[in-house]
């Protein structure tokens, strides 16, 4: 495992002319995730666990104080820092990038001046003053592109077809848009090889629309760095019959497995060990060894 100092600028160099993605460690700060919800609510529990996965192989660790699934609510902004700074200092010199997944610009600087090298935003940077909060620092930064919000996007999302409404969103990220934020991120100061996609994967998205990219893949990757997170979300669940996120361990890894194989640049997991043991296998079998 390449281990770097928690810092921005290095995510860039992390994926320069990678041909395997980075395993991004989920750790959930809250009560109410979907998997894992209560169980690294705590500081010392959620240093405790990222420490684990750093151990397991994590190339990254993402640092999230706000559930983000289907039908949750808000979390008042001094709650969620009150989560994510505590863990974030204690883990600035751990040896891996750390991300933070927050939709609020208070939290974004306050990260970001902590040593956090990247922002995770599943709203793509829309809340006044999140682009001016990453603009002027080298920090890499993930849009996501979600049909909603996390509230009300899984209450009847519709479209006619959510890859030729995604693909151009991807295309131009670093020219044009990604939901009006991609050229406003560079105009602003933030480099087009610093930011990367999420296609959103059920986050206002039906089984069918979360399947059509699956299989897109190979063409968002093509013009876009593209995070991929797919660990035990329902689409596994539909896919496979485990109706318990808890029993989508081997689901989970196949699908990571998929999406490094159509390209993606850093696969989200709950499960890095496992994901990084079929990595290491695909790997051998690719010739390209460990």
């Amino acid at each position: 495992m390449t281990t770097v100092p928690s810092r921005p600028g290095r995510m860039s160099a992390l994926l320069a002319g990678r041909p395997w993605p980075l395993v991004m460690g989920i750790v959930n700060i809250t009560p109410d995730s979907f998997f894992d919800g209560g169980r690294h609510a705590s500081t010392a529990a959620a240093v405790g666990h990222a420490r684990r996965l750093i151990e397991e192989g994590a190339d990254l660790i993402d640092l999230g104080g706000e559930s983000t699934r289907p039908g949750a609510g808000p979390v008042p902004p001094e709650e969620e820092m009150a989560r994510v700074l505590p863990v974030l200092e204690a883990l600035r010199n751990a040896g891996v990038p750390l991300s933070v997944d927050t939709r609020r610009p208070t939290l974004m600087r306050a990260a970001l001046a902590a040593g956090a090298a990247m922002i995770n935003d599943v709203s793509a940077l829309r809340e006044p003053g999140a682009i001016e909060a990453v603009a002027g620092t080298d920090a890499s930064v993930c849009l996501m592109h979600m049909q909603g919000e996390p509230r009300t996007m899984q209450q009847a999302p519709r479209y006619g077809d959510v890859v030729a409404e995604v693909e151009p969103v991807v295309r131009r990220v670093a020219d044009v848009v990604l939901e009006a934020r991609g050229a406003a991120c560079v105009a602003a100061g933030s480099g087009r090889e610093r930011i990367l996609v999420d296609p959103g994967f059920g986050f206002g998205k039906r089984f069918e629309d979360n399947l059509a990219l699956a299989r897109a893949l190979p063409r968002l990757a093509r013009l876009a760095p593209v995070l991929v997170g797919l660990s035990r979300k329902s689409m596994i669940g539909v896919m496979t019959g485990r109706t318990a996120a808890a029993d989508r361990l081997a689901g989970s890894v196949a699908a990571a497995l998929w999406a490094a194989r159509q390209g993606a640049a850093i696969v989200r997991v709950h499960d890095v060990a496992a994901t990084r043991d079929a990595l290491a296998v695909w790997r051998q079998f690719e010739g390209e060894g460990r």
